[in-house]
Formats: structure tokens, sequence, C-alpha cells
């Protein structure tokens, strides 16, 4: 007996349904991208390992998925690697590619490749899938798509005050009311780093806050013991566990907490730029807030972070996030080019809309009429009327073998198309149609130019 087939954990199959509703987000989304002027571009599924390997962190490495060179691909490792059981080196050995892990990083290789083609500041967007490593759970996935906006080639504080504007686009038109847009800045980490004496552990330290809603605030303080904090330095950030107020209240203590640091103060000023103007401009049904444990354990931020949570009540992880990453593309050899990009998390707003019931009814409509088949010669008649139905936007399908009417219907109600029509010799001979509607029964006998207006 043949094993029944399956998927790799971390990955899903999608039905029309689910694709329907999936492309419903993707279109709401790439709609407001195109309205703020981004353009679309595509990057390669993988890409040399050496273009993505250490641009996320020591816990990103090694969620990213590598590709085995083709061929004998033990052929030339070291004898002595595969003897001592090296993984790390025998990895860099035995592959040269990797999926990608965002598409972040690829858009940094892109326009360092292609800097004499693009007209700066270069804004664009890319909706394509990426691929982690990470252990499969609720809303957690090793394969997922990401929507991604990013702006290079200018520092304007202008740009995040659109990419806020962009989030509340976007989830207001989903019907995703109540959506909190967290705000922070990569400065003001670094300045509270130097303030408490850890300057030399920013990202141990910037790593561990960032589980605060995951771990706590005991589990966080462990993380930071583990990672080399002192006692001072974990009793310095105590009050950053209990962080409340307006924004305003909330710049106004990080003023007082980081008067010693140049640097934490210039995250404070352009925090106060960004949520001052993004207040004068309003925003839709999103929330705007300043999260000061908000890190994001990404490398490559160096100014505003984002991060979008889902409406209170919903249970479920970040469904957006971002920031500003001035030396991103430094790393391929392009100095002093400033960029900043947020990111969709398509499957997370997926769960979140579909656990708040607020996909309209007409997102999964398919075919709106299916014609029964009766034999070649009314099939003949019927796919002549079916293209000028199809001409006019609405779907429309032939039931493809002259099967019992019983079945024909059957097929229509299994996959809820709501009418049918029926062609037989006298339709044919009056050059008419007997459209039915399948759930409450009743019947009319039309014209093509009816048939249309009472489908469409």
């Amino acid at each position: 007996m043949a094993q029944k087939p399956g998927i790799p954990k971390g990955t899903r199959d999608f039905s029309p349904s689910e694709v329907a509703k999936r492309q419903y987000i993707i279109s709401a989304i790439k709609h407001h991208f195109e309205t703020f002027g981004f353009q679309p571009i595509e990057t390669p599924t993988f890409e040399n390992s050496s273009t993505l390997m250490g641009k996320y962190g020591e816990e990103g490495d090694r969620l990213i998925f590598k590709i085995l060179n083709s061929g004998d691909f033990l052929a030339n490792t070291d004898v002595t690697l595969l003897e001592n059981k090296d993984s790390n080196k025998i990895a860099s050995q035995i592959s040269e590619k990797a999926l990608r892990y965002d598409l972040t990083v690829p858009f940094a290789r892109y326009v360092v490749q292609h800097q004499n083609d693009i007209v700066f500041p270069f804004k664009r967007y890319q909706i394509q899938p990426v691929w982690r490593a990470d252990k499969p759970q609720k809303s957690r996935y090793r394969e997922f798509y990401q929507c991604d906006a990013d702006v290079v080639g200018s520092k304007s504080l202008w740009q995040e005050v659109e990419f806020v504007q962009l989030y509340d686009n976007v989830f207001t038109s989903l019907g995703l009311n109540g959506v909190t847009i967290k705000i922070n800045n990569r400065k003001i980490l670094s300045g509270i780093a130097e303030v408490i004496g850890a300057k030399d552990k920013l990202i141990d330290f910037t790593v561990a806050l960032d589980k605060l809603d995951k771990i706590g605030e005991d589990g966080v303080k462990k993380e930071m013991l583990e990672k080399g904090l002192s006692e001072d330095a974990i009793q310095k950030v105590q009050p950053l566990f209990n962080f409340t107020g307006t924004i305003n209240e909330k710049l106004h203590k990080l003023n007082t907490l980081l008067a010693s640091s140049e640097e934490g103060l210039k995250g404070v000023e352009e925090l106060r730029f960004i949520c001052d103007n993004v207040t004068a401009v309003g925003l839709g049904e999103s929330v705007l807030d300043l999260d000061v444990t908000l890190a994001r354990g990404l490398n490559y931020y160096t100014g505003a972070i984002f991060e979008v949570s889902a409406p209170a009540g919903v249970k479920i992880g970040s469904i957006g996030g971002g920031g500003r990453y001035d030396d991103l593309t430094g790393i391929f050899g392009l100095k002093n080019m400033s960029g900043v990009g947020i990111s969709f998390g398509l499957d997370r707003i997926y769960d979140v809309i579909e656990e708040l019931k607020l996909f309209p009814e007409t997102v999964t409509e398919a075919t709106k009429v299916l014609f029964i088949n009766f034999g070649d010669n009314e099939s003949l008649y019927a796919v002549k009327a079916i293209k000028k139905l199809r001409e006019s936007g609405i779907k429309s399908e032939l039931y493809p073998d002259a099967a019992k009417i019983g079945k024909q219907f059957q097929h229509a109600d299994k996959r809820e198309i709501p009418f049918a029509v029926l062609t037989g010799a006298e339709e044919i001979a009056n050059n008419t149609f007997t459209l039915k509607d399948l759930k409450s029964g009743e019947q009319a006998l039309v014209n093509l130019d009816e048939l249309k207006q009472k489908l469409q």
C-alpha cells in the first residue's frame, strides 16, 4: 500500500476559498502601496548564503534554510570537519545558497546591484514568500508571505510619518479597527544601554527586552543576567517594565532618563517629530503608541522601529513591523544610503480577519452561473452565450459532461454556484435561456441581454 503523501511541518496547502481570501488581502495592500507611490520588484527565491548570513543576528542566522550544493556535495569537504562533526564549518563548504529569510536584505542587495538604474529616492514594494527554519506553532509558519514597502535614498522622517499612514490605511480598509501601531527608536535603546553601563551588550539587551510580551519581566531579567548584564544594570532598566502614560508623557520620561546620552536624546527628538506629525495628520481606526520595550531582534535597524499588534482580544503575534536601517546597503558596499521600510504579515493578517469574521461574503464568490450540459448541440449554444457573459465580466462555465441533470445540479450546489442555465431544444429555437435561481428555485425565461442584467 502506497504511503499517504504529506507536506513539511510549517507549510500549508490552500483551498480555492482560502486563496481568494488571501488575494483579497494582497489586493488591498497592493492598492495602498501603489497609491502611496511604491513600485513593484521581485527578487529570487534563494540568494547566495553570503548575502544573507550575518545580517539577522545569531538567532536569525540559525533560522535560515540552507540549500545543499548540486552533485556530490561532500566530495571536496574537509575530512577532519566530518570526523569532528563541525556542522557550522561543514555547512559553509556544502551549501553556497539559502532560501531568503525576509525581503529587506535581498532588497538591499538589489539596490546595490542596480544602483545605476534606480532613481533615488526609490520607493519599492514586494510581495513574495520567505522561509524560516522556525518551530511551527499557531500563526508561526516556516513558509509565509511578506508584503514589504521600503524607501531608500532619503533620511527624511516624513517617510516614517507616511508609513504610519500607510499601515492605518491598509488595516482600516480591511476592517481591522483598533490595530495598534507601536513605535520606538534604536537610538533610544542604545541610549538606555549607555546609561545603564551596558553599551557593549546592546544586542543582547535589545533581544531580551523585545521578548517582554512573550516571557514576562522575570524572564527578560533572567535572560539579561545569562547574557552578562549586571544586577545594577538590570535595576536601572526597571522603569521600562512599567512605562505608562500618553506618548508625550513617555517622551518626557525618556528625556529625563536619557539626559546624559546624546544618542538617546536624538532618538527622542526623532520620535517626537514622527508622533507629533502623525497626530496632526490624523489616523483612521488605528492607534499609535510608543513602546520603549520594542526592540525587534534584527541587527540592521538604526532609527525608528515599528510593530503592529492585532485588535484587542486576538491572541496572535505582530501582524506587521519594520524600521529605519541607515547602514544596511553599506554591508554590500554602498555607503550613505539611508532606508526605511515596513512589512505586512499576510498569513497572520489572514488569521486575524478569519477569527474576527471580517471577510466579505463576496470574497469567495467564484463561478456565478453554471450552464447545464444536455449534449453537444446544446453545449455549443451555451458556450457561445458563455463567451458573451465572460466578456461582460460574469464568471460562467459549462458542466463538461452530459451527465444526469441531478448530478450537475449537485455539482453546482457543492460549489455554491448561485445560478444555473438550461438550454434545451426549445430555448435554442427561440434564442432564449432558462435561468434558475438555485437558492429560491425560481426560474425565468430570458434572452441574452436579460440574462446579463440578471446575473450582473
